[in-house]
């Protein structure tokens, strides 16, 4: 079946034959894994049948969860955004905080990766109005800016690092890797920015 709206069959449904709650959730975070997966994948547009398909859902399934291709997007990015920025603490409880940073800057790679293949339509989503404008670049930061003060009072980052200049190294190291499309030219790139960000070693003999 193409992408279209869905079917009066669709909609009208007897509610009897309604999913229950628990399997509507399901059914909705199956359709976002699945798309996140789908927009990681490519950067062109993935026809919203076959993410309906890949999810083992009916396109009317998808429509009632996402009634268009902004809807879902919007909800994949949300999703992921939040994925993003809530990952810090858990990584910050578990290692050291300049080896969690690094381990949450792949993270972060990763969903700059995702957010490539939704680019088109976030970006006309966001001029009309119809997918509302998140704070990404703040969070972000903020994120940033956490794990670099804890990093410091531990002594293992430097203290005089503006998060923002961070933010917009990590974008850089994104953006020129983007093209070519090399995993492990982004991660050397990443070692590189957590290298500078590590306190100078005093010479030797002072």
């Amino acid at each position: 079946m193409s992408e279209s709206e869905p079917t009066a069959t669709d909609r009208s449904a007897p509610a009897t034959n309604r999913p229950t709650r628990a399997d509507a959730r399901r059914n909705r975070d199956r359709l976002l894994a699945t798309a996140r997966e789908a927009f990681a994948a490519t950067t062109d547009a993935v026809p919203l049948d076959a993410i309906a398909r890949a999810a083992g859902v009916g396109i009317g399934t998808l429509y009632r969860h996402f009634p268009t291709r902004e809807a879902l997007v919007e909800a994949v990015y949300a999703a992921e955004l939040d994925e993003v920025v809530s990952s810090a603490t858990a990584l910050l409880d578990e290692l050291e905080p300049a080896v969690a940073l690094r381990a949450w800057m792949t993270r972060y790679a990763a969903f700059f990766k995702i957010k490539r293949g939704m680019s088109d339509t976030l970006r006309a989503g966001w001029a009309s109005g119809s997918i509302a404008t998140p704070a990404t670049r703040e969070r972000i930061t903020a994120v940033i800016a956490m794990m670099l003060r804890t990093g410091a009072e531990a002594g293992s980052l430097r203290p005089d690092v503006d998060p923002q200049d961070v933010t917009m190294m990590l974008l850089g190291v994104f953006l020129s890797t983007a093209a070519t499309d090399e995993p492990d030219k982004t991660e050397q790139l990443l070692d590189l920015v957590v290298d500078a960000l590590r306190p100078a070693l005093e010479a030797e003999g002072r």
